[in-house]
């Protein structure tokens, strides 16, 4: 069953994400990915994350497909103009690209290439809308496609945003324009979690809420400080700093709060950021409670 079926069905998804190499060694990539088969509906890949160089995520993504895996591939508009994003989309489908994710993406100055120029012609609604028309057989211009791309397609959304009616405005922006799915910045605080469904309302659209294993107090600090939406409780960085194993820690207290969401029925899946460290995802998995009845 693939991400689609298994959130449409009403099942409890779960996605976890993953950076391509900064190269062309994609090993450990492909051992990461592999880890985790079998454990995780779909993959996603990021697009020159933080942008910063790596392999693209149209390549990882099919990388992902032969072997054997569900990727959903992450698409900006930073670094591409109409042309470019509506010929990635159609590679993607080519090449069995099933899932996508449209995102606005960071500014160039915050990477590793700081002169790099920002396209940003298209933000992510503007994405979703040419993924929507290109399924619907034709281009930007209205010319004919010889062969329709069929995408199941997603977004982001930050539950902890002050004003939080100016995220749900978004919602429900890319909703209208194809957005069937969002991935959550991640959350720790669970009643800020409650709060942001119940704000929800009647919003129709599947949430798998975000989850980054903490690997330190520092971590958790930096986040607070640097990460627009993220909130770490100061009760969790205690726990963090009293512990011998900070890692293990990490997964434990990522584990409850996914164990906790899943039981209270709260959303519809989760989506695992691990920040370099995705070797620990299946240990995270094993270690939660996620074959409950739903």
């Amino acid at each position: 069953m693939g991400l689609k079926q298994k959130l449409e069905s009403g099942g409890f998804a779960v996605t976890t994400e993953m950076a391509p190499p900064k190269g062309t060694d994609f090993k450990r990539f492909k051992e990461c990915a592999l880890a985790v088969k079998g454990m995780v509906d779909a993959v996603n890949v990021t697009d020159f994350q933080s942008a910063v160089v790596r392999a693209s995520s149209l390549g990882a993504a099919a990388i992902l497909v032969e072997e054997g895996l569900e990727p959903v591939m992450q698409i900006t508009g930073r670094d591409r103009n109409r042309i470019a994003i509506q010929g990635e989309l159609l590679s993607a489908s080519a090449l069995g690209i099933k899932n996508v994710l449209a995102l606005t993406g960071d500014h160039p100055s915050f990477g590793d290439n700081p002169q790099a120029k920002g396209v940003f012609e298209m933000d992510s609604v503007n994405i979703l809308q040419v993924a929507r028309t290109l399924m619907g057989g034709k281009d930007l211009a209205g010319n004919d496609l010889a062969g329709t791309p069929d995408f199941y397609l997603g977004a982001s959304v930050t539950p902890v945003y002050d004003p939080m009616e100016l995220q749900l405005l978004k919602m429900k922006k890319k909703i209208q324009v194809g957005a069937r799915f969002f991935q959550t910045q991640a959350v720790f605080d669970i009643e800020l979690f409650k709060k942001f469904i119940t704000a929800m309302g009647d919003i129709d659209a599947k949430i798998l809420v975000g989850v980054i294993p903490l690997k330190s107090p520092g971590m958790a600090n930096y986040m607070n400080k640097n990460v627009p939406g993220i909130f770490v409780p100061d009760e969790i960085i205690e726990r963090l700093r009293k512990s011998q194993d900070r890692v293990k820690e990490g997964l434990k207290i990522a584990a409850e709060f996914i164990n906790e969401v899943r039981q209270q029925k709260l959303c519809d899946g989760i989506h695992i950021m691990a920040i370099g460290a995705e070797e620990n995802v299946p240990a995270l998995l094993e270690m939660c409670d996620l074959d409950s009845a739903a």
